[in-house]
């Protein structure tokens, strides 16, 4: 079985993590059988968050009793001391757990530090003090902010998307964490749906030997295909991973949405993780299940738009996404008019 170190933290796990963001969409009992059979399988690592809803909760009821031999990481996306402990004791209960063993800020606008007003970097130094978590991290979709925290010396794992359409600056920012031996995880391993080659996501992800992927899965044939690279890792050496990852590179790089949801709530009840990338999902997946009555309803409330502007605002990585989502219209539009034509 292949293994990852997360840097100083001398946690060392299977190199596939869950992901348990999905499964707050299946029932208790199904996401039960995922978590225990990845566990069964092999896996150790399982990251999720105060956010997923039901997602601690989920987890706690069918790892408990296996507690002292997997590794848990959360986060809490407060901004305030208040609900930094109040999300803390919250996950505790939840997860059936008296400690965390990485706790992680949420996607904050900053970077956390000591003395910088907000308390919240020394209420993480008071919880690791009381035993309550073991290590300090964080995750962020802003690569200012994370190259902050790597460069500050005060974190000891980043979270942050890293997938096989990464840029040149996302690759030096995992390569700079080995050399602070911070560690890595890599989160949208599969970039929102839009990578639908598991096994090419696995090797690309493969050539980072400081890299950990969560794969978030909600379905047991997803699972089936990560636990089965555990014994059979796929290689880049195979030319037809080569292949498909130089297709989508070609496809996917630049102006597209990474489905992070930071842009929501939208003012105008618009879709925006669905419908700004709706042109790439809908010449990536099956067809049909994109022009539904109800999909081409979502897709047309972007007349509503508004012009507001918070979406774009909101962006971590800078687009417009105004445009965007009108030029996703136009593409489906013309889809649309070509399926009536046929």
């Amino acid at each position: 079985m292949k293994t990852v170190t997360l840097g100083r933290t001398g946690i060392t796990v299977c190199k596939n993590g869950f992901g348990a963001l999905p499964v707050q969409r299946v029932s208790a009992e199904y996401a039960g059988r995922l978590l225990r059979k990845a566990y069964d399988a092999g896996v150790n690592f399982f990251d999720t968050a105060r956010s997923y809803t039901d997602s601690e909760e989920k987890m706690g009821l069918a790892l408990s009793d296996v507690r002292e031999k997997i590794f848990i990481a959360t986060k809490t996306p407060s901004t305030t001391v208040e609900g930094f402990w109040r999300d803390l004791e919250t996950s505790l209960r939840l997860l059936k757990t008296d400690y965390i063993d990485i706790y992680q800020f949420h996607n904050p606008s900053f970077c956390p530090k000591p003395g910088d007003g907000t308390g919240l970097y020394e209420a993480m130094q008071e919880a690791k003090a009381q035993g309550k978590i073991r290590f300090i991290g964080i995750t962020n979709h802003r690569p200012h902010v994370a190259e902050e925290a790597v460069e500050s010396g005060l974190y000891d794992t980043l979270q942050f998307p890293f997938c096989y359409l990464a840029s040149d600056r996302d690759v030096a920012l995992v390569n700079r964490c080995k050399e602070q031996n911070m560690g890595f995880i890599s989160m949208k391993g599969l970039s929102g749906g839009l990578i639908t080659n598991s096994a090419a996501a696995y090797a690309w992800q493969d050539q980072f030997d400081n890299a950990l992927p969560i794969w978030g899965v909600q379905r047991e044939s997803e699972l089936d295909e990560f636990l089965s690279y555990i014994d059979n890792p796929p290689s880049m050496d195979d030319p037809k991973i080569k292949a498909v990852i130089e297709k989508d590179r070609r496809e996917l790089v630049g102006n597209f949405c990474r489905s992070c949801g930071y842009c929501l709530p939208c003012p105008a009840g618009i879709n925006i993780p669905q419908c700004a990338r709706m042109s790439q999902l809908i010449r990536r997946s099956p067809s049909a299940g994109w022009l539904t009555e109800e999909s081409q309803k979502m897709m047309l409330n972007i007349e509503n738009c508004l012009d507001c502007g918070h979406c774009k605002s909101k962006c971590p990585y800078g687009l417009d996404t105004p445009n965007l989502l009108k030029a996703n219209l136009a593409d489906y539009r013309d889809i649309l008019a070509g399926k009536a034509a046929v």
